[in-house]
């Protein structure tokens, strides 16, 4: 997903703002995250998440990611 919509950067700035878990499909993989803030990290957007079971501390770029959902 080398760019996101309107709706979906809405979407991920709603769950950080509200706190709400996100799955995220990255490199074939699932990750369930809570996202803390979008930021710029080596010139590229990241997000920077929490694991809700562990609380480590994570960042996934935007463009790693083949596709999100919000949950509720």
């Amino acid at each position: 997903m080398a760019q996101l919509t309107t709706q979906q950067y809405d979407a991920l700035e709603r769950a950080v703002r509200d706190g709400s878990r996100v799955s995220v499909i990255r490199r074939g993989t699932e990750y369930v995250i809570v996202p803390k803030s979008i930021k710029i990290r080596s010139g590229k957007e990241a997000i920077e998440t929490q694991n809700p079971t562990t609380g480590d501390a994570m960042v996934i770029f935007i463009d790693d990611i083949e596709s999100f959902v919000v949950l509720r």
